[in-house]
């Protein structure tokens, strides 16, 4: 397994932008597809984005197409999602996670499918 450190959650008034950062720990980074998550109370946890090992493929939740952008550094054993205009049904804890894939393209976006969690970051948009 891999560690996940999320970083640059906080609090953004509607219309604004974010940044998330999730870095791993290991060698293997770039063994992983990636993706993000996010919870918020209450509700199940759900899929936002993931990327495949190398950045070739993306997917998005429909809600977010458009507005946020998920990218890797292989190099730097980082993925982070950028988040334009944000809208206050997009506050929630979003956690990063990790899905182990031999292949280069292959994805998925479903939860179970993750085997390594992030500790969460909490994203808050006010209206």
């Amino acid at each position: 397994q891999v560690q996940l450190v999320e970083s640059g959650g906080g609090l953004v008034q509607a219309g604004g932008s974010l940044r998330l950062s999730c870095a791993a720990s290991g060698r293997t980074f770039s063994t992983y597809a990636m993706g993000w998550f996010r919870q918020v109370p209450g509700k199940e946890r759900e899929f936002v984005a993931v990327i495949s090992r190398y950045g070739t493929n993306t997917l998005y939740t429909d809600s977010v197409k458009g507005r946020f952008t998920i990218s890797r550094d292989n190099a730097k054993n980082t993925v982070t999602l950028q988040m334009n205009s944000l809208k206050p049904e997009d506050t929630a804890v979003y956690y990063c996670a990790a899905d182990r894939r031999y292949s280069a393209y292959d994805m998925s976006n479903r939860q179970e499918d993750f085997d390594s969690w992030g500790q969460g970051t909490q994203v808050t948009v006010s209206s």
